[in-house]
């Protein structure tokens, strides 16, 4: 209800329309009247209707005249309307009201202390100037609330804390949780005659459930929450930056991507630039075009890891178009760059030029060591890069433990008959639940042709295998050229960025000189992710469409459909200048892509990579053996070494409800780093860093959320206010049903509208009889 529609409402009713929600309609006229009256004013109606049924009012007309009879029902209604108005008044209604007992009642004022107060959208000031101005100690609405009640004010973000004066407050909370400020008032006012708890705020919550549940526990208890919004609901312009997601880890020398997610109002078709950098310094770059008004944009950024440790991004916006609030603009990450080798285990069936070649790409990348086992006879290898000398000398892996120290898997031109069904099955648990990476290279004993259709590694396979086009290791394959080209999806994958930009890259793809393959695999499985794609250039055929590199995500780990058969074309064909890169730099990100978020034996994670000093960290830890099966009811311990180097151990607990999960929790007191380290007694540990310091949560959707504030309000019996309604907050809050109370009677009898119907009754009849002749 608008300010002027409820002065008006007011003028006519003599009372607020809020004081008649909260009351109940009685009549203070004693029963023998009461009765008495109604039987006068029945008489009088009755008289009424009989004297202009029989035409006794008639004067100087002819009796019977048909337009004056059809006129005596509504001269009927009117008067007799008007003597019932008359009797009402005579009853005298009253308005009956639980009041509060002045000074008897405490009312608990909650100030929001978040950093989003300092949001300067309040007719240009700051959100805190009207909690100041409102509350200030020679406030009006402070002085009309302490003559009725004993005020108690807190400040709130986390958590609720009293305060002598707002004007003491720094509007510098990192987080605002309403719900836990809600509870802890009224766990500290139990037993104390509470009339009310007023909320001032934006409605900005980190925790609606807990709000939520807060809610319940105040409604129970019968205590209104009178809640004030300060601030806009809409911004005005602003560019926000949603969501920002790159991996957690990666290998010295990778090149990542950082996945950005815009939000903007009012700024439909302007540039902005996101950049992340770190301690100012820039490290990568991309431009974007906002698009229309509600439309949030996703951006890739491709960030080069040249060095090895914790790094400290800042992904960040700079202002665009003028913007009120620019802190939104940018977030922070963490990224681990380990220097480290990973190892990948590549299986070939059969000599031939696409394993030298791949060997010969990462030869020089000190991040990977590809183990190369080559079937050269039936029952014969060749073993290059194993560590050990009687290292996979009997073949493939024929138990876990050995397989499962690899981080990826690459099958070349091999049979499915080449395994057991047991291997086959332990490659499918090698993703699935080991989380590792395999990639199925093309040729004439792999997929379809190779027989792997009904085998246990079908299933996991990112394609669907069509009809064989023969036998596996036939020569009688024919070999089919195909024009290799990205795919949207592909264009924005960092591991396929083969040129220093984007433009380069798509660029040097459609000059590569197409490759073969000999497997007709055209279709991918639902969840299938298409990064390359090829076209035939055999007319007979059509120039029909064959996927040329596909992955998806299956259990744990992802597997990779690679059906071509000679990639080394990349690097050997007659058009590659002998100094081209693309090759190396192909194998090189797809497999450190492959490798890099492999999951550990144990593994730890935080609720929050920066939380806000003081804050409560929870830890969630997976701990499985050397076979990567879960551990049930282990004594699992995580090290948390603080900003200043001390350390304390927090016992991790069995989740109960998730195999190998373990949980605990710490505050983090200070700001600066912290290392958490996970053990389980044996060798297997895993360690994270996080940085406590000041969030930039409270400036991210920092609009005024009105309608969260509303019903707050609703579901406890309270109000909502505005800045230019919160005038009548005292009074509402005096008849509230709070606290210790007493009746009060309010009359109706003389209210300004009750005066106007009756006048406008009895001058409704007086102009319809004289237009009738009858007066």
């Amino acid at each position: 209800m608008t300010v002027s529609l409820d002065r008006a409402l007011e003028l006519l009713l003599k009372y607020r329309p809020a004081l008649y929600a909260q009351g109940r309609l009685a009549f203070d006229a004693p029963r023998p009247a009461a009765w008495a009256l109604a039987l006068v004013g029945t008489v009088l109606v009755a008289v009424a209707v009989t004297a202009y049924r029989g035409g006794a009012l008639r004067v100087g007309s002819t009796v019977g005249s048909p337009v004056r009879r059809r006129a005596h029902p509504l001269l009927a209604a009117l008067r007799a309307a008007a003597i019932v108005l008359l009797v009402v008044c005579l009853l005298r209604p009253v308005l009956v009201l639980d009041a509060a007992v002045p000074r008897r009642n405490t009312v608990a004022v909650l100030v929001d202390d978040s950093r989003s107060m300092r949001v300067r959208d309040f007719d240009g000031r700051p959100r805190a100037d009207f909690a100041r101005a409102m509350l200030g100690s020679a406030s009006p609405l402070r002085r009309a609330l302490g003559e009725q009640f004993a005020v108690r004010v807190y400040r709130f973000s986390d958590v609720a804390a009293p305060v002598d004066s707002v004007g003491a407050l720094a509007f510098a909370g990192d987080r605002t949780r309403l719900g836990a400020a809600l509870d802890r008032v009224r766990e500290e006012l139990d037993g104390v005659p509470l009339a009310g708890v007023v909320v001032v705020s934006d409605g900005a919550d980190g925790a609606p459930s807990a709000l939520a549940d807060a809610t319940t526990a105040l409604r129970a208890r019968g205590t209104p929450v009178f809640a004030v919004g300060v601030g806009a609901e809409a911004t005005g312009k602003d560019v926000e930056v949603r969501r920002v997601e790159a991996p957690r880890r990666a290998l010295k020398g990778s090149t990542v991507a950082v996945d950005v997610v815009l939000a903007h109002r009012g700024l439909a078709g302007d540039s902005a630039a996101v950049l992340v950098e770190e301690d100012g310094r820039i490290l990568a770059r991309r431009a974007v075009v906002l698009p229309n008004a509600g439309d949030a944009v996703s951006v890739r950024v491709p960030l080069p890891l040249p060095d090895a440790g914790l790094h400290r991004l800042t992904v960040r916006v700079p202002p665009v178009g003028g913007e009120p609030v620019a802190e939104n603009n940018a977030r922070d990450l963490l990224l681990d760059v380990r220097d480290e080798r990973e190892q990948v285990l590549y299986f070939e069936g059969e000599p031939r030029f696409e394993a030298k070649f791949l060997r010969r790409a990462v030869a020089d990348d000190q991040g990977l060591r590809v183990v190369l086992l080559q079937r050269t006879a039936e029952g014969k290898y060749l073993r290059l890069g194993v560590e050990d000398s009687l290292d996979l000398v009997g073949g493939f892996p024929t138990s876990r433990d050995v397989l499962f120290k690899y981080k990826a898997v690459i099958l070349g031109s091999v049979e499915a008959s080449a395994f057991t069904v047991e291997q086959l099955r332990m490659l499918a648990d090698f993703v699935s639940v080991r989380g590792g990476s395999l990639v199925l290279l093309g040729g004439r004993r792999a997929f379809a042709e190779g027989g792997f259709a009904g085998t246990p590694l079908e299933e996991a396979m990112p394609v669907v295998l069509e009809r064989p086009l023969g036998s596996a290791g036939s020569d009688r394959i024919p070999a089919t050229e195909v024009a290799v080209r990205l795919t949207a999806a592909g264009a924005a994958h960092v591991p396929l960025q083969v040129a220093p930009d984007e433009r380069a890259s798509l660029e040097r793809w459609r000059t590569l000189p197409p490759l073969t393959t000999v497997n007709l695999v055209k279709r991918v499985r639902p969840g299938a992710t298409v990064l390359l794609t090829g076209q035939t250039r055999d007319s007979t055929r059509g120039g029909d469409d064959r996927v040329v590199l596909a992955y998806q995500r299956y259990g744990r780990g992802k597997v990779v459909a690679f059906p071509v058969q000679d990639t080394w074309l990349w690097q050997m064909h007659a058009s590659i200048p002998v100094e081209d890169m693309t090759h190396e730099l192909l194998w090189r990100q797809l497999l450190r892509w492959l490798t890099a978020d492999v999951p550990r034996p144990v593994e730890v994670v935080a609720s929050d990579d920066h939380p806000a000093p003081g804050e409560t960290v929870e830890l969630r830890a997976s701990v499985r053996d050397s076979l990567y099966v879960p551990v049930n009811g282990a004594s699992v311990v995580a090290r948390v070494q603080g900003p200043t180097g001390a350390a304390k151990d927090v016992p991790l607990t069995w989740s109960v409800a998730r195999d190998g999960e373990y949980r605990g929790s710490f505050v983090a007191a200070e700001a600066g780093p912290y290392t958490v380290t996970a053990t389980r007694g044996g060798p297997d540990s895993a360690a994270i860093d996080l940085d406590a310091m000041p969030s930039r949560e409270e400036y991210f959707e920092s609009a005024l959320r009105a309608p969260l504030l509303r019903q707050l309000a609703t579901q406890t019996g309270g109000r909502y206010y505005t800045p230019a309604t919160v005038g009548s907050l005292p009074e509402d809050l005096r008849y509230a049903k709070g606290g210790v109370t007493v009746t009060e009677r309010k009359d109706l009898w003389d209210l300004p509208a009750t005066f106007l119907l009756l006048g406008g009754l009895l001058a409704g009849e007086w102009a319809l009889r004289r237009r009738e002749g009858l007066a």
